[in-house]
């Protein structure tokens, strides 16, 4: 799992994050689900080799399984709390997507969808 604490939801943030997925899993060639943001399919978005980007239908965020991670992090480790800083925010946050990238099994859980299954 790649993850990326960016300052703007833009397509210049989007294609540094397309580049470290490109690099983490340089072996491999990734298609990756989209929601239909801005910044998703931009005409500026630099999109690697060995990425494809799907854009999932409009208004279907329970077909994208990046929801589902935001929702376990929103569960598990921002419940009803209140932070002082940016800076206690973005940590917790890093302490919830290192947990869950310790956690193959439950992310797989999260977000292995049964449309997303080959069939050989």
């Amino acid at each position: 799992m790649t993850s990326l604490i960016l300052p703007n939801a833009n397509s210049q943030m989007m294609s540094l994050f397309l580049d470290q997925v490109a690099k983490d899993f340089a072996d491999y060639f990734i298609i990756m689900l989209v929601d239909r943001a801005g910044w998703h399919v931009s005409s500026k978005l630099k999109i690697p080799e060995n990425i494809r980007l799907i854009p999932i239908p409009s208004h279907s965020p329970e077909l994208n399984p990046s929801e589902h991670i935001w929702d376990e992090l929103r569960e598990k480790h921002f419940p009803n709390l209140a932070f002082r800083t940016l800076d206690d925010v973005e940590e917790r946050l890093c302490e919830g997507l290192n947990l869950m990238a310790g956690d193959p099994q439950r992310l797989q859980s999260l977000t292995y969808f049964p449309y997303l299954r080959l069939t050989l």
